[in-house]
């Protein structure tokens, strides 16, 4: 007896014990009689400790080995076992080529904490686990020695970018699917978190009302703002709450994973839509905006944003006004802002309206500068001389440069007397100079307006006022038309004869009776020294005509009448005195 001691190694007690009868009842409970130990976690005692093996008795005609690392505890260098321990192990197979039954401690672990596991599930338990690697799609997590799967989308309620506080961290996950055989482990994290989110919310709705302060987790930032996780709930904070003055983006401001104190400035008890406020934490700058900044008032600002209609000034954090692209310059018009300043210059600024309603600010940048057209007006007033050189032509007229900043208008009907506009026009061409008079100024337009015609004198002026209405003159025929003649009546002096004043009889009315050289007698009916023109008629001069004769037949007529009534009168006061006698 001692010597079968001695070689297996096992003590008296130990043989005594596997005789007794507790032992055998042990066996029983884990076989069945009709099942198989192959494949199942029976329980042994521990017969032999090696350096690579522990021996152990399962209760069978042959003993079963198992590693000796598989009994090793994290930290152990030695396994904390002795002989005569029982211990569950898994059977791999009974009898293997050496005849000893092939047993596992790690499987027999695993099938353990598989079985819990399973309970858990069941029973919609948390269970508690470590995240401490990453794989395609998510993470692995040791969950009491099972290696299970963490989806990416079941880390969290909301994404997560940095994990690194995550890892290797003791963590409660829910068990979403579990598969023995295969031995696949699927947990989620987001499970635990919607459970206790879930009260969180139903207490957070329970209270919720528009005014009250929140703290939240920025949970995704877009283009038109941000939402909020205020825990068990979403809350949208628009890009136009988040600060008093403009932003273009909403992360300038907040980045995701940011906690923050807002306000619920809206909510929605039917739809449960909560809306928040940032900047209504804050107070509102435009409230005191028309003391701040009277009309009139000039101040310094920063270049914050340029658009082709103008330039946005911030005057302070909050406060934010456009110098609209006509009022950059005085002189620089149909020119982009970003030529005139650039993004984040300080400029001064003239405060030129103010909207408090609409938030709305006009300034002026080219008030605060010297009126070039005022300072030009003051020393050029009109009818001076002056020269330039054409910048530019146009189909209305032509644009001289007077100084670096400031043009003239010559407008074609000022370039000549007697040449018609469109010829005139044609006498000039880009970098000729030019001497005009200036006929006018306008510093509030902007506009100054010349003439090239008006160094002479008018000649068509002068050979009028020999002429007015009334006056009998002949004319020359120099161009017929359907409608009338034009005639001469002097060098640089012509008029014009309508088709219905070139006679008196209808039938004579008839401007193709006439020919270019033909000379007429005609009575001026009107003369126009604006419009540069004078009006004759034929018939007018034929009515006068006829009038003068009748004048004259009836003086005649009247002269003889007188004679023959005196002679009359003589011969009646003589008859009587006759028949006297």
């Amino acid at each position: 007896m001692n010597s079968q001691n001695t070689n297996t190694g096992v003590s008296p007690e130990i043989i005594e014990q596997s005789m007794n009868g507790s032992f055998e009842e042990m066996l029983n409970e884990t076989f069945s009689d009709n099942g198989s130990m192959e494949g199942s976690v029976v329980k042994g005692i521990i017969l032999k400790i090696e350096k690579d093996f522990v021996t152990i008795d399962i209760g069978m005609k042959a003993e079963g080995r198992v590693n000796t690392y598989e009994f090793l505890k994290p930290g152990e260098e030695t396994p904390s076992i002795k002989v005569g321990d029982s211990v569950d192990v898994y059977v791999d197979n009974l009898d293997d080529q050496n005849g000893r039954a092939r047993l596992s401690r790690e499987k027999a672990c695993r099938e353990e904490v598989m079985t819990t596991l399973e309970d858990a599930h069941k029973n919609s338990e948390p269970v508690k686990g470590i995240i401490f690697g990453r794989v395609k799609g998510g993470f692995t997590v040791d969950v009491s020695g099972v290696l299970a799967f963490l989806p990416g989308s079941q880390v969290d309620v909301r994404p997560i970018k940095d994990m690194n506080h995550l890892m290797n961290t003791l963590l409660d996950f829910m068990i979403i699917k579990i598969d023995r055989k295969r031995g696949n482990l699927i947990v989620s994290r987001r499970a635990v978190m919607d459970e206790s989110r879930a009260e969180a919310r139903d207490e957070l709705l329970e209270n919720m009302k528009e005014g009250m302060e929140v703290e939240g987790v920025v949970k995704n930032i877009t283009d038109y703002g941000a939402f909020i996780d205020l825990g068990g709930i979403d809350g949208l904070l628009h890009i136009t709450d988040i600060a008093w003055h403009r932003i273009n983006h909403p992360s300038e401001i907040i980045s995701v994973g940011e906690v923050l104190k807002l306000k619920v400035i809206r909510y929605d008890e039917s739809t449960k839509r909560v809306s928040l406020g940032l900047k209504q934490l804050n107070e509102d700058p435009w409230t005191t905006v028309n003391e701040t900044y009277p009309i009139g008032k000039k101040v310094t600002g920063k270049i914050t944003n340029i658009t082709e209609y103008g330039s946005f000034v911030e005057l302070a954090p909050g406060i934010e006004g456009l110098i609209h692209v006509s009022e950059m310059s005085w002189t620089r018009k149909n020119v982009h802002p970003g030529k005139i300043v650039s993004t984040s210059q300080e400029v001064e600024v003239v405060i030129l309206e103010i909207d408090p309603v609409k938030r709305r600010i006009s300034l002026g940048l080219k008030q605060c500068q010297e009126n070039p057209w005022k300072a030009y007006a003051d020393s050029h007033p009109e009818d001076t001389e002056v020269e330039g050189a054409v910048r530019s032509i146009t189909d209305f007229g032509i644009f001289i440069g007077l100084n670096e900043e400031i043009d003239g208008l010559i407008h074609m009907s000022d370039i000549s007397w007697d040449k018609s506009n469109e010829e005139a026009l044609r006498d000039y061409k880009k970098g000729d100079m030019i001497k005009a008079k200036i006929l006018s100024l306008d510093p509030e337009k902007e506009r100054i307006s010349l003439g090239i015609k008006q160094l002479e004198s008018d000649p068509f002026s002068d050979a009028i006022g020999n002429y007015k209405k009334g006056d009998k003159v002949k004319v020359t025929v120099t161009e017929v038309e359907d409608n009338g003649l034009t005639v001469e009546l002097a060098k640089d002096v012509t008029g014009y004869i309508k088709r219905m004043d070139l006679s008196l009889e209808k039938a004579d009315c008839d401007t193709s009776k006439f020919a270019v050289g033909d000379t007429l007698e005609a009575q001026i009916t009107s003369v126009s020294k604006r419009d540069r023109r004078i009006n004759l008629s034929v018939k007018a001069q034929q009515l006068s005509e006829e009038k003068a004769a009748v004048a004259e037949y009836a003086t005649s007529s009247e002269s003889e009448g007188s004679a023959l009534a005196d002679a009359l009168g003589a011969a009646l006061k003589t008859a009587p005195a006759k028949k006297a006698k």
